[in-house]
């Protein structure tokens, strides 16, 4: 007979935040769906950061309280306090906690005696990466603060490291990363895409722009696209907001368009008509890529990171050599000279971006956790 903890186990899911909604918040969300009776737990949350697909409203902490009374805007003078609301959650009688973690969430994992499962996105790169720390701190008063998180960080993830279970990566750079500074091995799990909100349309043409969409932040290095469109003398045109945002307009050309947010709809459109997507920046994993792809766009990305498990050279687009700024800036833009999209069968495409779809995701995620149930002891 087999053992209902595997068969119908009750789940509790770990989520650093709900602030606002990107990529992870979107795994929460497939999570949520994939074990509906489960709680999700979170320390702060404010209505706009809930995805709308979670089967239940969130569980929040005493942190939620401080955050209540600013206002729920700026959270971070109250991260400090994350690690201590991890370890007082109280995520009731289950047979497994699945933790979505970039920073602190693992501390959950203190919590809890059932066997944990932490999906992570990646280890805090702002904590171990200090190339990534600097560009991110935005000043001298930043850095130092930054800085005092890193360690905390730092501390909590190799704390808690030994009390996970089984450890889900991303992407194989991320399982790179967890190797790297966890010295734990990891299984790959890349995040679930909206293949069925982003399709093909055989009938629209492709027409001469390349696009950038996303979140307007230093990481994701929309500056060097900008600048690449410019020595290039192409198109471009930008989907996204941050605070990037002013830097991206003084270094563009005239031939570059900021559209800012856009909704679903449109976007679909301009991933349909664009030569191809530009994916400057080293991502995890790298969600809008995919969702290009899907929709049959080819994709111009850095070669480095999640790029390297989404982006199939000669088939779903090109991979750039990754090097200093100017490098890469001379790489895209000697893609974008001679890219011809014509040379790229958008149904090839859209096969390619299935592999990631919610189901394949959903279904995966149960054979892990399944396999954690059967085994049914913690790592030593």
């Amino acid at each position: 007979m087999t053992d209902p903890r595997i068969a119908d186990p009750r789940i509790a899911i770990v989520h650093e935040r709900f602030t606002e909604i990107a990529g992870s918040e979107h795994v929460v969300e497939q999570f949520s769906q994939t074990w509906p009776q489960a709680a999700v737990h979170v320390p702060i949350a404010r209505e706009q950061g809930i995805p709308p697909g979670l089967s239940s409203s969130p569980v929040t902490t005493w942190v939620d309280t401080p955050y209540r009374w600013t206002g729920r805007g700026p959270y971070a003078p109250l991260t400090p306090l994350f690690p201590r609301a991890f370890r007082g959650m109280e995520l009731g009688d289950v047979d497994a906690v699945v933790i979505s973690h970039h920073a602190f969430a693992t501390q959950a994992a203190f919590a809890t005696d059932a066997p944990v499962i932490a999906y992570v996105h990646s280890p805090a790169r702002w904590a171990w990466d200090t190339a990534f720390r600097a560009q991110e701190a935005g000043g001298p008063a930043g850095a130092v603060v930054l800085s005092g998180l890193s360690r905390m960080a730092r501390r909590g993830e190799l704390a808690a490291v030994d009390r996970i279970d089984q450890i889900v990566a991303n992407s194989t750079a991320v399982a790179g990363r967890i190797q790297r500074w966890w010295g734990r091995e990891s299984v790959v799990v890349h995040p679930p895409v909206d293949t069925n909100g982003f399709t093909p349309d055989h009938v629209t043409e492709r027409e001469d722009f390349f696009l950038v969409a996303g979140r307007l932040v230093p990481y994701k290095r929309p500056d060097l696209a900008i600048r690449a469109a410019r020595e290039a003398g192409v198109r471009l045109v930008v989907v996204g907001d941050g605070r990037s945002m002013e830097t991206c307009r003084e270094l563009a050309s005239d031939d570059t368009v900021f559209l800012g947010r856009v909704p679903h709809d449109q976007l679909v459109d301009l991933y349909r008509r664009t030569r191809a997507l530009i994916m400057p920046g080293v991502e995890d994993f790298g969600i809008v890529p995919v969702e290009a792809m899907a929709t049959g766009a080819p994709v111009i990305a850095l070669g480095e990171g999640g790029a390297l498990d989404t982006v199939v050279p000669g088939t779903t687009g090109m991979l750039v050599p990754s090097g200093d700024d100017d490098t890469v800036v001379a790489g895209l833009a000697a893609a974008m000279k001679t890219f011809d999209p014509r040379e790229y069968d958008p149904r090839r495409i859209r096969e390619w971006a299935e592999r990631f779809s919610r189901k394949n995701f959903g279904a995966e995620m149960v054979r892990v956790v399944e396999g954690v149930l059967e085994r049914g002891r913690r790592v030593e």
